[in-house]
Order: C-alpha cells, then structure tokens, then sequence
C-alpha cells in the first residue's frame, strides 16, 4: 500500500503486484499464477466428483453440477445458438463460464482475495480462444470469400457506402472485438478489487484513529461491496460466455 502522506495506505497498481513465490530460470511463479491453477484443480475436482459417478437418481452434489450445466447449456448456448448448433460447443462453453467465474470469486475468499481476471492476461487468453474459435468458423463454413463477407457484412444492396459499412466492420469485428471482449472482463474485476480494498483498508485505517464511526460505515460499505462483487462475478462470467456464444453463432449463420 502507498501512503499519500496522510498515513492511509491507499490502494494502487502496487496492488495488482506480487513478489514471486519462486522462481526457475528466470520464471516467475507468483500468486496469481497460483490461483489460476487453483482454478483448474476446484473445477476439475468438483465436476470429476459430481460426474464421476453419476446415479440416476442425483445426490445432491451431482444435482448443483447438472444445475450449473444445464444453466450454460440451455440458459446460454441454447438460447444464444440453438440446440443444434449449439450442442456441440455446450463442454468449451461450459468450462469457460466456471472458470472465469471462479477466477473472480477468489477475490471474497480469505487468504486468496484477489480476482485473477483482473490481471488482464488471463481474460486476453480466453478472449483469443473465443476469436480463434470464431474466425476458423467463418471460413471453415463460408469459405475464403464468404467469409471475408460475413466478416465484413459486404453487401451490394447497400450501394455506394458498402465500401464504407464494409471498413467498418473488418476494423470492429476483427480488431476491437477481441479487444473489448477482453477489456469487458479485466475492467470490471480490476475496478471491483480496488473498491474492495479502498473500503477494507479504510475500515482498519479509521478504526485506529478517532473517527471510529466512520470506520463502521467504512466497514459495512465493505460487506456492501463484498455482495456486490458477487454478484458482479457471476454476471461478468455469464457475459462473457453470452458474447462469445453469439459470436460463434454469427460464424455459423448463412450470409445474404
């Protein structure tokens, strides 16, 4: 933490750092790598153990997992791409909405308390998964030309500002899309972490000095803000996995 001179330690970029954990030939293991595997292991092991063994009649362990698919399946891919062509994406889909939302849970649990998706690695990774998926779709359906046009929205209906509508679209669909689609994630858990820890620090930082009833204001804007970081983190999963269903959804859809 940063002292502006006041002697509060207010949170910064500094807060987004971590000294490694340990390092092997110049790599650098640090927390939020840590998390990130964490991630993979919770998921895995939730789903090996709601799935492993599946009953026809559900426990209630593999009750959550089949409700946590099912609202992807059919709450997400379904409604976004329908069943047909849909179906097939369900398991990508499906991992990436629990991983991401995971990722961002870590910022409410103790010990852990930070939302990797706000490093913005990882939400560029998953974003150039979604627009590799997205343009190999295009071309593979529509073909070289197709889908430069899909791509694009040529169309010679449009007359003389088709040139135009087409360089409009080349520039937002292949090189901001990726770029927003990321961003979206990263700025959200980025700005929800700093708020979080702004009002955590404040509460212990007020609760040493005299104005202690502010440090009870300052601490129940904390659980404020805590419930709403969960709600965020759920949200922005399912945002994320909305866009990436309906950018695939317009790979597949026939060009007129």
């Amino acid at each position: 933490m940063a002292d502006n001179g006041c002697g509060f330690p207010a949170p910064g970029l500094h807060s987004f750092l971590f000294k490694p954990i340990f390092t092997v030939g110049g790599f650098e293991f640090n927390k939020v790598m840590l998390l990130a595997l964490l991630t993979t292991g919770v998921i895995v092991t939730f789903f090996t153990l709601a799935f492993g063994k599946a009953k026809v009649v559900p426990g209630k362990l593999q009750m959550i997992g089949e409700a946590g698919y099912d609202f992807v399946r059919r709450g997400i891919v379904y409604e976004t791409m329908g069943k047909r062509d849909g179906e097939k994406y369900v398991p990508l889909m499906v991992s990436i909405f629990f991983f991401v939302w995971i990722m961002n849970v870590w910022s409410v649990i103790p010990l852990a308390q930070f939302p990797v998706a706000s490093v913005i690695a990882y939400p560029i990774v998953l974003a150039l998964i979604v627009y590799v998926l997205w343009v190999s779709l295009t071309f593979k359906k529509h073909g070289f030309v197709g889908g430069w046009k899909n791509i694009t929205g040529y169309d010679n209906s449009l007359g003389p500002i088709k040139w135009l509508v087409s360089f409009i679209e080349f520039f937002s669909n292949l090189l901001v899309r990726p770029f927003t689609h990321a961003v979206r994630l990263f700025a959200n858990m980025f700005a929800g972490h700093l708020m979080l820890v702004m009002f955590t620090v404040a509460s212990w930082y007020l609760l040493n000095s005299w104005l202690i009833p502010a440090a009870g204001v300052s601490f129940v804007m904390t659980i404020a803000m805590i419930g709403f970081e969960l709600f965020v983190q759920a949200v922005q999963a399912y945002v994320f996995v909305l866009l990436a269903c309906t950018y695939i959804q317009g790979a597949l859809a026939e060009h007129h």
